[in-house]
C-alpha cells in the first residue's frame, strides 16, 4: 500500500487513555511520508485525564514522532478538539514547530478548498437521542473495553483488528441516523464557508459524502477503527485503515454515490 502522501489528517486519538490504539497508531507515523499532518483534534483526552492518566510508553512516542517529523520538515498543524480545547488558547501560535489553529482552509494538489475543523461545532445543531448519548458515556466506556477484550483474543487466533463499536454504529438504526444528520450539517457548513469540502472527525466514523459537489471527509479515530484520512499527489482523498492489515478503505465518491458510506469496521 502507497505510504507516501501530500497530506495526512487524524483525529480522536485520545492519548492518556486505555483506549488509545497507539502501537497501531506509532507504526503508521513511522511508516508513512507527508509532506502536511493535519491533528484534526482529541489527540490528547486532557478531558478524561483529569479523572485518570493512562499514558503509557507508546503514548510518549506518539508525542515524539510527531515532533520529529515537524523538525523533519513536515509542516504539522494541530487543530484542538473538544476534548483538548485547552490548546485551542494557544490558537495562532508554533509550539516546537507544531502550528495550532482553531481551523484552517488546505488547498488540494488538483486545486479544491477544504475547510478543516474538529467537528465539535455541529453538537448543537444536531440532536443527539438518548442512545447517542449513553454510547457517547458509559455505555462507550464499556463498548471500548470489550473492544479491546475482543482484539486481544483475535490476535491471538490470528485475527485482524475489528471494531466493535464500529459495527454496532454501523447496524443501529438512530447511530446511523445521527451520523447521517451530522455529515449533512457539516456539508451545510461548508456550502456556507463557499468550499469544495469539509474535513473532521469528533465522531469516531470514518465516511466520505458527497452532495452538490461538496465533499465530506470524517478521518475517524484511533480508538475504534485506526483510520486516517489521506491526500495523494495528485490531489485525490483516500480513507485508510492502519492495524496488523493496513488497507485502503475507499476512495472518494462521485456525484452518483451520494448516500453510500464507506464502513471500517466490516473486516
Amino acid at each position: 500500500m502507497q505510504t507516501t502522501f501530500r497530506s495526512v489528517f487524524i483525529s480522536d486519538v485520545h492519548l492518556g487513555t486505555k483506549a488509545c490504539q497507539a502501537l497501531h497508531l506509532l507504526d503508521f507515523l513511522q511508516s508513512i511520508k507527508t509532506d502536511t499532518l493535519y491533528l484534526v483534534g482529541d489527540i490528547i483526552d486532557l478531558q478524561e485525564m483529569r479523572h485518570k492518566a493512562y499514558f503509557i510508553d507508546a503514548h510518549h512516542q506518539v508525542v515524539e514522532r510527531i515532533l520529529d517529523m515537524a523538525k523533519s520538515g513536515t509542516k504539522v498543524i494541530y487543530i484542538p478538539g473538544n476534548h483538548d480545547a485547552f490548546f485551542r488558547q494557544f490558537a495562532g501560535q508554533t509550539l516546537s514547530g507544531i502550528e495550532i489553529k482553531l481551523n484552517a482552509r488546505h488547498k488540494t494538489a488538483n486545486g479544491r478548498t477544504f475547510y478543516i475543523s474538529h467537528g465539535d461545532e455541529f453538537d448543537q445543531m444536531v440532536k443527539i437521542s438518548p442512545l447517542m448519548l449513553a454510547i457517547g458515556d458509559k455505555a462507550h466506556g464499556l463498548m471500548l473495553s470489550l473492544n479491546q477484550w475482543i482484539n486481544g483474543m483475535r490476535r491471538l487466533i490470528g485475527l485482524p483488528y475489528w471494531s466493535l463499536a464500529g459495527y454496532l454504529k454501523s447496524h443501529i438504526s438512530k447511530a446511523k441516523e445521527f451520523i447521517e444528520r451530522f455529515e449533512t450539517a457539516a456539508l451545510k457548513s461548508a456550502k456556507n464557508h463557499k468550499v469544495d469540502g469539509y474535513i473532521c472527525g469528533h465522531i469516531h466514523f470514518a465516511s466520505f459524502r458527497i452532495k452538490d459537489d461538496i465533499l465530506y471527509c470524517n478521518d475517524g479515530d484511533w480508538v475504534e477503527h485506526c483510520t486516517a484520512l489521506t491526500e495523494s499527489a495528485a490531489g485525490e482523498m483516500s480513507l485508510i485503515h492502519w492495524s496488523e492489515n493496513p488497507r485502503v478503505l475507499a476512495t472518494e465518491p462521485k456525484e452518483e454515490d451520494w448516500g453510500l458510506s464507506p464502513i471500517p469496521s466490516r473486516s
